[in-house]
Formats: C-alpha cells, sequence, structure tokens
C-alpha cells in the first residue's frame, strides 16, 4: 500500500529562551497547521509517533494531547538527530503495512542555550552511546577543549582537506550558500546573508569550522500527515506527495574500521541508505530536482553530496563552488537554508525537511521555489547512529 504525506506544518525555528512557550504549544503550532493543510480533523489521526530528544518520557503524550484527547496511541521516538524523520519513518511504516489508514508523525525540541554535549550520562563519559566514536576521534586527532559535535565533524573536515585538497573556502561556500537560501524562508531562526569571506572571518569553533558553518540549538516543531491511497481517495485530499522510497541505516563495521572521522559521523550508513532508497524506487540522484540534507556542519553537507552519488569523492568542495547546488545549477540543496542557518531542534528537524519538500513539490514555496521540482529527496542523520534517506514524489 502506498503512502503519501497529505499535510505538512512547522513552527518558525527559534533561538532557545527567546519566546515565551512550552513543547506542547510548539506541537499544537505545528501539528494544528499540518492537519489543517491535509483538510483532516485529529479525530480521524489513528497512531501518533512523536519524536523529540530533551524532554522525559511520555513528554509525546503530554504534546499530542494539545490537539486532542481521542485515545489513540502515541509513540515515543528518540533517535538522536535523526528523531523525526524516524517518526516519519514510523508513520509511512503504519500506513504501508495497512496498520493505519491516517498517522500524524510529530517532532519537537525545546533546548538550552549553547553547543551540544558528549551525549554522557550525568557527566560520565564511559556511559554514552557516542563514547565509541569519540574514542575513534580521539585515537586519531587527540581530545581539544572545544564542543564536542562541531570537534569530530571538524575532524572529518580536516581528513578530507589532507585526503582530496578540499578548502576552507569551499566549506565555506556551503554555510554561504545557506544563509543565503534562508533569506527567503519565514521559518527560519537566521536570516543574514553572508560571504565566504564573512563566513571565514567568523568566529573559529573547531579548526577549520567557524561559527556561521556550525547548526545553532534551536527551539521548534514540525508536523506531517501521512495517508493511505484509500483514504486520501475517500476523503478527496489534494495537494499528495507520495513517499516514494524509505530506508534507515544505522553504523556497521566500516563506520569503525578505518579509524576516520569521515566514516565515524556517518558517510557510509549515508551511502547505504541513499543506495537502498534507488534500488527501491528506481530512481536515481539524477531524477531528483530538490534536497534537504543533513549540513549540521558545513563539512556534511560535502561528506552528504558523496554519499548521494552527487559528485565522486573528494569532489564535493568543487561541485558546491561551481554552483551545481544552488539555484541555476543541476540541484537546488537546502532551499530552505538547512540546518546551519534554518535551525536544529533535534526531533523536528527531520519533518521539517519534509515540509520543505513537500511545499516545494506543491509549487507554493513563495522565493525560494525550485522551478519544475516533481522529485525531492530528505537525508537525515544521527550520530551514534542513525541516517535516514527519504525519496518524495509530486503526485
Amino acid at each position: 500500500m502506498k503512502a503519501y504525506v497529505a499535510g505538512v506544518g512547522m513552527t518558525r525555528f527559534e533561538k532557545p529562551e527567546t519566546r515565551e512557550w512550552q513543547y506542547w504549544d510548539m506541537v499544537g503550532e505545528a501539528g494544528g497547521a499540518a492537519l489543517a493543510d491535509a483538510g483532516v480533523a485529529y479525530t480521524e489521526v489513528e497512531q501518533v509517533p512523536v519524536g523529540y530528544c530533551f524532554q522525559p518520557s511520555t513528554a509525546g503524550q503530554r504534546a499530542a494531547y494539545e490537539l486532542g484527547l481521542t485515545g489513540v496511541p502515541v509513540y515515543n521516538v528518540n533517535n538522536n538527530c535523526a528523531t523525526g524523520s524516524t517518526a516519519l519513518m514510523l508513520a509511512r511504516q503504519l500506513v504501508e503495512g495497512g496498520a493505519a489508514d491516517c498517522v500524524l508523525a510529530l517532532g519537537f525540541e525545546k533546548m538550552k542555550k549553547g553547543a551540544l554535549g558528549s551525549g554522557a550520562d550525568g557527566g560520565d563519559f564511559s556511559t554514552s552511546p557516542v563514547a565509541r566514536h569519540y574514542g575513534i576521534m580521539a585515537a586519531r586527532h587527540g581530545f581539544e577543549m572545544t564542543p564536542p559535535t562541531a570537534q569530530i565533524f571538524g575532524d572529518a573536515a580536516r581528513e578530507h582537506m589532507e585526503r582530496h585538497g578540499t578548502t576552507e573556502a569551499q566549506l565555506a561556500a556551503v554555510a554561504a550558500k545557506n544563509h543565503r537560501h534562508s533569506a527567503h524562508n519565514p521559518y527560519a531562526q537566521f536570516r543574514d546573508v553572508y560571504e565566504v569571506d564573512d563566513i571565514l572571518a567568523a568566529p573559529t569553533v573547531h579548526r577549520p569550522l567557524t561559527r556561521l558553518q556550525c547548526s545553532p540549538t534551536s527551539d521548534g516543531a514540525a508536523a506531517a500527515v501521512v495517508v493511505s491511497e484509500r483514504f486520501a481517495r475517500r476523503r478527496g485530499l489534494t495537494g499528495l506527495v507520495e513517499i516514494v522510497a524509505q530506508a534507515m541505516t544505522t553504523d556497521t563495521e566500516e563506520s569503525f574500521a578505518s579509524g576516520s572521522c569521515i566514516d565515524v559521523v556517518g558517510q557510509p550508513m549515508s551511502r547505504a541508505a541513499a543506495r537502498q532508497v534507488y534500488e527501491r524506487s528506481g530512481l536515481g540522484i539524477e531524477d531528483v530536482d530538490v534536497v534537504e540534507l543533513h549540513d549540521c556542519f558545513s563539512v556534511n553537507e560535502l561528506l552528504t553530496y558523496e554519499a548521494l552519488g552527487m559528485c565522486e569523492p573528494g569532489e564535493s568542495g568543487k561541485l558546491v563552488e561551481s554552483g551545481a547546488t544552488t539555484y541555476g545549477g543541476r540541484w537546488v540543496v537546502n532551499p530552505s537554508g538547512g540546518l546551519i542557518s534554518k535551525g536544529h531542534p533535534l526531533g523536528a528537524t527531520g519533518l521539517a525537511q519534509v515540509a520543505e519538500l513537500v511545499w516545494q513539490l506543491r509549487g507554493r514555496a513563495g522565493e525560494r521555489q525550485v522551478p519544475d521540482a516533481r522529485v525531492g529527496l530528505a537525508h537525515n542523520i544521527g550520530l551514534g547512529g542513525a541516517a535516514v534517506v527519504t525519496l518524495v514524489r509530486a503526485v
């Protein structure tokens, strides 16, 4: 059975502690918008997967209760930065498997100011689910007194530069592009435009990454209504976007065997997930018009170009520099501004990516509209690890 996204919604992504709201307020706003967009009442929803990382157990119920008290099953989902796309994947599986005809996927995060930590529980690094990942990093690069997530991705950038001749200007070009795109996104946390020189001149977080190449902590929520073909036909729904194929992968031996941070931060997972999606759909990257990918740091956008097959290994710096991944190029990547500029509330990110793709494929993205967009691809990755690739197509 096919699954379709019938409606999407999201809040504006905000800097933490700057707006007076709670996580249930965010979900009420985003979820209500998605239901209204689909033309579906909450009483028609049969299952609700809810993604978040920084709230206690059953926070999904508390959030969903803002939409109604109907007694439907609510599943609490936590998969690090891939949480939102994991909630969407559960919704799709419920519909495709025939367990439900209408599912609402929700994702939210209410975060604190400042950089993310290492994932250690109460400061005990030995209990961290990513201790093995950071151990690989430390063995090769040592451990510096910089934010851990920026450090592991920054070390991946250093390796890419050493191995392929990638330049700091090429890394900065990713951020400059995404900041430029976000200027037209009313949901984006940041809408200022920066040139490559501005990006390079910003304070360094972990060499070679400057502050303007790192995604911020954010508050916000996003949602998607996923329905079956029979439900859509019965209700006369329009504006549908088909989830053509979707795959999730987790770490394999390849992630750790080389001792490379490029592998540890997830390039092999992303490559495997993309390969599965292409095989299942019969489509390839050459069929894609618009991409929302996980640019948590500028280097990860370059690594993902290679993982998705947009270029050969080592050629991603040249690809972004050529203009192939912006308006007028072969693809438009992160028209929303991406994580770097739109913001990164972990539980909402994957669903916000799909919301952007739905608007693009419907031709309703305003000034950031990608001309004649028919096929979109979303890539969402979580260190620790999970990679989700989703291919969607206009109906």
